[in-house]
């Protein structure tokens, strides 16, 4: 990988790793007195599941926004054979960052379609409109959000805006060639499932 590009992704990786997690006393939703759940976007929910042999078993299931959300993510391609991937702070990796391609969650009642166009421009600021459906995926079914992960490749994207992002949301966006993002799976930066496997589905799509 060129030597000054991997020394922007350093900055970017350094700037928004996260460097101390406090834990929160958890607040609970209450009625009747009895505990119902938790206040916040996660929410652990327990099921009794009836299996057609007549077994009973307990299970735990992840609720996110009190919903099951499905998610999308996409690995975009602009007309000079290069790639976007973006930075941001994760709460759940031991590095306590992540170099991902783009991705969020698909909203009620809206097609993938549109959502991961919707997110590529709101983390990025580039578009598409040449995109190729390349697979739906189970990101953890033991006890993950019942929901698909739809994966995309964004052909010909240009960058015609801004980052669109939460006040809560810190990322930066990367753009290197393709050769390099693949090389950037073997060097250890780019660890998250779902990127790794969007990125090899694109492989067929894709000029090196």
């Amino acid at each position: 990988m060129r030597k000054e590009k991997l020394e922007e992704l350093k900055d970017y990786i350094l700037e928004l790793k996260t460097i101390k997690r406090e834990r929160l006393e958890e607040e609970y939703k209450y009625e009747n007195g009895v505990v119902i759940g938790r206040k916040g976007f996660l929410n652990i929910e327990n099921y009794k599941c009836y299996l057609n042999n007549g077994e009973i078993i307990r299970r735990e299931k992840i609720s996110k926004g009190g919903i099951d959300k499905s998610a999308c993510i996409v690995m975009p391609v602009t007309k000079d054979n290069n790639t976007i991937l973006v930075i941001q702070p994760r709460l759940a990796t031991i590095e306590g960052v992540s170099v991902e391609l783009p991705a969020g969650y698909v909203e009620n009642r809206e097609d993938s379609k549109v959502a991961v166009l919707r997110e590529l421009r709101e983390e990025t600021g580039y578009s598409s409109n040449n995109l190729v459906y390349l697979d739906k995926f189970y990101q953890d079914q033991a006890c993950g959000v019942a929901c698909y992960n739809y994966s995309y490749l964004a052909k010909d994207c240009v960058k015609d805006g801004k980052q669109n992002l939460d006040k809560d949301e810190f990322i930066k966006y990367f753009e290197c060639n393709i050769g390099e993002a693949y090389e950037l799976i073997n060097l250890g930066y780019i660890t998250d499932i779902q990127s790794k496997y969007t990125m090899e589905k694109a492989k067929k799509y894709i000029k090196f």
